[in-house]
């Protein structure tokens, strides 16, 4: 049965009820007037049981704030693997999921500029060799005065702009990778361990320069990314505990980050929770529920969101008095899971929830005969 087809069945169970009741029906207009006015239904203990209204008591919620949120890989331990040459891909030694240590080799490119980076790193080598042969014969003639002063100048003028050049055509080698076991092929490295999150090349594929081949997150420490309201945000400081939930499944995670400036598309307020993941439990995409330990301006209870009406434009509950319902105002800080956070009870009260629409028509009826008069 779906919840319309609950509340019209509990309000024609309540409808018979109330007509069945002359003592209602007998009521002075006067005291209707005033009931109404108060926002009160008069109903017994036994009409309440007859109409099938369910009562619930509201449950400590004060200082929490409950949010729908989605773990992230933890963008400081977060890289993506490009090439920094183009060319044909020989070797992916890693599969999504697969571990890797920082510094091993994940894939080999093959390409002559591999061969052009290595040829001019050997050319500068042998450049450099020469110029320190030289260099050492300037310094033995100079030294027996056989050669000028002018010689051994610039002999050490060659070696110091050789030894440059060496380790200019290092770096650049450097840059684009290391090993590969041949002249025209270059390995990339990890920049950092963990597990191969994507991958983006098959064997085969010719890349273009700086094209992405994988990412590597290391998944020890998540992120959880939360949309907060300028009001909620306000409440939110660095170091706020969150306690996170998926399922039976529950930890803590602390606030690292809130945003001092809203989200230009959502008009909401970015932060971002870290989660200890030693045990890889969790996963990057997997929504959860972000419970913030936060404080409040009032006191805030949880109750069930199908208790909460609209009665007058107002967000109301009924809250159980000896001689009925009554509606009452309150303010709803969060919704989340069927539940939703609320200041304005004391959290002492009984509510109506299978039923209270039933109850907000009644109201609704009762003033719409009396306002025909």
């Amino acid at each position: 049965m779906t919840t319309k087809t609950k509340d019209r069945a509990a309000l024609l169970a309540l409808t018979l009820v109330l007509a069945g009741c002359g003592q209602q029906a007998a009521a002075p207009a006067e005291n209707a007037e005033a009931k109404e006015a108060e926002g009160v239904v008069h109903l017994t203990a036994q009409q309440i049981e007859a109409a099938g209204i369910a009562l619930v008591r509201p449950t400590a919620g004060a200082g929490t704030l409950s949010l729908p949120a989605t773990i992230e890989s933890d963008p400081q331990a977060t890289q993506v693997v490009s090439a920094a040459i183009g060319g044909r891909v020989v070797a992916l030694n890693r599969n999504l999921g697969e571990g890797i240590r920082r510094g091993e080799i994940i894939a080999v490119i093959e390409s002559r500029d591999a061969a052009g980076l290595r040829a001019e790193v050997e050319a500068a080598q042998a450049r450099a060799n020469l110029a320190r042969s030289n260099l050492t014969r300037e310094e033995r003639l100079f030294a027996l005065k056989v050669s000028p002063e002018r010689d051994l100048i610039a002999a050490r003028t060659a070696m110091t702009e050789a030894s440059i050049a060496l380790r200019l055509a290092g770096q650049q080698l450097s840059a684009a990778g290391v090993g590969g076991g041949s002249l025209n092929r270059i390995g990339i490295v990890a920049p950092i361990g963990g597990q191969v999150t994507a991958r983006s090349v098959v064997l085969g594929q010719t890349v273009a320069p700086d094209a992405e081949l994988f990412r590597i997150a290391n998944l020890g420490r998540v992120a959880i990314n939360l949309s907060l309201t300028p009001a909620d945000a306000g409440r939110v400081r660095i170091g706020t505990p969150v306690e996170v939930r998926a399922g039976a499944r529950s930890t803590t995670a602390r606030v690292q980050f809130v945003s001092p400036v809203l989200d230009s598309a959502t008009r909401l307020v970015p932060a971002v929770a870290l989660l200890e993941n030693g045990g890889g439990i969790w996963r990057p995409g997997e929504p959860v529920t972000a419970i913030l330990q936060v404080g409040a301006s009032g006191k805030a209870v949880s109750i069930p969101d199908s208790a909460i009406q609209t009665v007058e434009g107002k967000t109301s509950v009924f809250v159980r008095t000896k001689d009925g319902f009554r509606a009452v105002p309150v303010t709803v800080a969060s919704r989340v899971g069927g539940m939703a956070t609320v200041t304005g009870l004391s959290g002492r009260e009984e509510l109506a929830v299978e039923g209270s629409f039933t109850l907000k028509a009644e109201l609704a009826k009762g003033e719409a005969e009396h306002g025909g008069h």
